[in-house]
């Protein structure tokens, strides 16, 4: 059985998480939701739910804009992109998340001499 990531180590990163692919292009919730599972080498999936969530929240805060995509390649889809606010937020979000790291890994992995 492939391991998978506790969804209790994830929350709270999710919104990082939605924010770095959508720093890399446009797209779409069926596709954010592969991306993740793909980046993740499987370990986490992340529900529509949750995912349909945190877009509202990231869209309520000004952090990624939606637009309708064209009916070219089947249904009409909803797409979002990062704006310039989302994209300090990603920047802001992945610097406490290295400041975080380093502090947890010196209190899990520190020795006491």
């Amino acid at each position: 059985m492939k391991p998978i990531i506790s969804k209790d180590i994830i929350r709270g990163h999710t919104t990082t998480i939605v924010l770095n692919i959508l720093s890399q292009g446009d797209s779409y919730g069926y596709e954010v939701a592969k991306t993740i599972k793909k980046l993740s080498h499987e370990a986490y999936e992340l529900n529509e739910a949750t995912l349909y969530t945190v877009f509202r929240r990231l869209e309520k805060n000004g952090d990624i804009q939606s637009y309708w995509g064209d009916e070219s390649q089947g249904g009409r889809r909803k797409y979002y992109k990062i704006t310039d606010q989302g994209m300090k937020t990603l920047k802001t979000n992945v610097k406490e998340w290295n400041f975080a790291k380093h502090v947890i890994d010196d209190l899990i992995l520190g020795r006491i001499d």
